[in-house]
């Protein structure tokens, strides 16, 4: 799947310190979801649609 991330708005999780390596996410068009490493803001980045994020969300494998 791929995404316009052009204007993405990234954020990381309010549990993350503020000077943390960490992945951030966006919300992307359409109801994808962008993952990208806060390290490398201008590297790859993953898009998963909304419902293989929701899958995630659901699986209780994230605990942000």
């Amino acid at each position: 799947m791929t995404g316009d991330m052009s204007d993405a708005r990234w954020f990381k999780s309010t549990y993350s310190q503020p000077t943390a390596d960490c992945v951030e996410i966006a919300h992307l068009s359409a109801g994808a979801v962008g993952v990208r490493d806060s390290k490398n803001p201008a590297g790859p980045a993953l898009v998963f649609s909304g419902e293989q994020w929701d899958g995630f969300l659901a699986s209780g494998i994230w605990r942000g």
